[in-house]
């Protein structure tokens, strides 16, 4: 199971790009609302989440565990992913069993400011640079240093949701999907 953590203000490209692609392969996505049920884009789009943050935190932290979290940028989204007790749970626990755990834009900042990045490369989107504490930063769309993934903007929004894919599935059937998409 992969969660999409959403909060007000969330870049909604970030998050329902990766949703639909790991969709696509058969990958169970739910997207988990910190901030209600339904939650508001940055750019006033409403989603309505299949399951509330606590709820997931509470399966993340669980035995049935996750394969993944995904924390999308947007602001002010990636300051409230930042508040949210139940973020911090899920990325604990995703730490704790190895898992992925990916974030887009302003949302690696989460990561950086929690220790997760220390001797890491990471990427971001310009100007979070030096909130990336201990990251080695880098001007490039996609990042995997181990199970820490990390995207620029929602300009790549696309190859970071591929290489998500890549993390679960394998090369070749991200390839396979990068064909289908016309990526």
């Amino acid at each position: 199971m992969v969660y999409i953590f959403l909060a007000d203000g969330f870049e909604e490209i970030e998050a329902l790009t990766p949703a639909d692609l790991l969709r696509r392969v058969d990958i169970e996505v739910a997207l988990a609302g910190v901030t209600g049920d339904v939650v508001t884009g940055a750019h006033g789009i409403k989603v309505v989440c299949d399951i509330s943050a606590a709820d997931a935190a509470d399966k993340i932290c669980s035995p049935e565990g996750a394969e993944m979290i995904v924390l999308p940028g947007g602001l002010p989204g990636a300051d409230n992913l930042y508040a949210s007790e139940d973020v911090s749970r899920s990325i604990s626990a995703m730490k704790e069993s190895g898992g992925f755990i990916a974030a887009i834009c302003a949302a690696p900042y989460i990561l950086g400011q929690k220790g997760l990045l220390d001797g890491r490369m990471a990427t971001c989107y310009p100007g979070f640079e030096d909130r990336l504490t201990g990251a080695e930063v880098y001007d490039c769309d996609v990042i995997r240093d181990g199970e820490i993934i990390t995207g620029r903007a929602m300009g790549s929004a696309v190859e970071f949701a591929l290489e998500l894919v890549e993390a679960i599935k394998g090369e070749d059937t991200a390839e396979k999907l990068r064909n289908a998409i016309l990526a």
